[in-house]
């Protein structure tokens, strides 16, 4: 049980880590990964709020804590860019539907960035498929259910 609870917190960090992160720097290191290219369907690939600062931030947040909880660098540092390469995807998704950054996408916006490091735990640590599909439900329905608290507290730009 214990380790289903850090990786809920690792996922968190992975994801929320950029957001705050966002917000203290705001513009500094704020260089977006797609380099503002866009896709031949003439939208972003993936949007200028998907930045290398965020993707470092979160994947060395994943790590550090990882480290503190004692599962090791290496695996939050995997665990961490899985979570954020699953983010990615889910934007990449959301372009190609037409949605703008930051669109609501209820699933597409929580489980490939959850899923995604999940499937490593399993094949890590001692974690089966049920505890990593009950973390992924859990981060899911926290994710929707405190996004709106987090826009109300100015740490949010969307309420979702």
């Amino acid at each position: 049980m214990l380790i289903s609870l850090e990786l809920f917190v690792m996922l968190v960090l992975a994801n929320g880590v950029p957001v705050v992160v966002a917000r203290v720097l705001k513009q500094h290191w704020a260089a977006p990964i797609d380099g503002g290219r866009l896709w031949p369907d003439g939208r972003p690939v993936l949007g200028a709020s998907k930045t290398w600062r965020g993707l470092v931030f979160g994947t060395l947040s994943c790590a550090l804590f990882s480290l503190w909880s004692g599962l090791g660098f290496a695996f939050g540092l995997v665990f961490g860019v899985l979570g954020l390469l699953g983010d990615l995807l889910s934007s990449f998704l959301k372009r190609r539907l037409g949605l703008g950054s930051s669109a609501r996408a209820l699933g597409l916006d929580q489980i490939p960035e959850s899923s995604l490091p999940m499937v490593l735990a399993v094949f890590w640590l001692p974690v089966g498929w049920w505890s990593a599909t009950l973390v992924v439900v859990a981060f899911t329905l926290a994710n929707i259910l405190f996004s709106p608290l987090l826009y109300r507290l100015g740490i949010r730009r969307h309420p979702h």
